[in-house]
């Protein structure tokens, strides 16, 4: 199988790639920072592309088409890019850069590879979102919304694919909180998933080709219940 992942330098998509190799899939792997993925092509030289694409950049849809060039195609599409701060003061800077790499850059490089897909006849779309976007949370605001719209448009693109006849699979994970770079400050996150962990879960999700994955099952039972919440409820509680 031929695999792109879009932020493979660091945290899941790192791990995920790794699994993936180990397996003897063909990888095209990227990030902003193409020198963080010279250790993972070492791993297998003859079975990993590497390519520098920064989703917020307008050439990055073209870089991709370049990098599915030198892959001689893509079976499977896997997003692991994205950014997140809690922002309890409402830092401009922080949550424009959010909305930009995580709505923007997510929108750009998803819609890529569908159209790729839909001319090509078939294709899985696989993407990390989280499970921050069930209910809106002060501590993240853009975060949180950046994260319900990617829910949002997965589901949309899935409906219109069906519509449109073409065979192009989804699978959106939905994580917890995991220990990754993403989450590098000093606030203690409940429940914590270790990297490794989280990247089989989200392989066996793939491969079960699950529409909807939220990683692990304690935040499977936790997410519902958010739901359940009545919002006059939901806006005074202190997060």
């Amino acid at each position: 199988m031929k695999v792109i992942i879009i932020g493979a330098s660091s945290g899941m998509g790192l791990e995920v790639a790794k699994l993936l190799l180990a397996e003897g899939h063909h990888l095209g792997v990227a990030a902003r920072r193409e020198d963080r993925l010279q250790a993972l092509q070492q791993l297998a030289p003859d079975r990993v592309e590497t390519a520098t694409i920064d989703v917020t950049a307008d050439d990055a849809p073209t870089r991709l088409r370049a990098l599915i060039d030198c892959m001689g195609g893509m079976d499977l599409f896997f997003y692991s890019s994205g950014i997140g701060k809690q922002n309890r003061t409402l830092t401009p800077d922080i949550e424009l850069n959010t909305v930009n790499t995580n709505g923007m850059g997510f929108t750009r490089m998803i819609g890529e590879a569908y159209r790729y897909f839909a001319e090509r006849g078939e294709g899985h779309i696989a993407a990390i979102t989280s499970i921050a976007g069930t209910r809106g949370l002060g501590p993240a605001p853009s975060y949180s919304a950046t994260k319900a719209f990617q829910n949002v448009y997965l589901q949309a693109l899935e409906q219109q694919a069906n519509a449109r006849g073409l065979n192009i699979r989804f699978t959106d994970i939905r994580p917890g909180f995991v220990n990754t770079d993403l989450l590098n400050d000093d606030f203690h996150y409940p429940m914590m998933l270790e990297p490794d962990k989280a990247a089989r879960q989200i392989v066996r999700a793939i491969k079960g080709k699950r529409h909807v994955r939220v990683i692990d099952w304690k935040y499977a039972i936790l997410t519902p219940l958010w739901r359940l919440l009545p919002n006059p409820l939901w806006r005074h509680l202190k997060l």
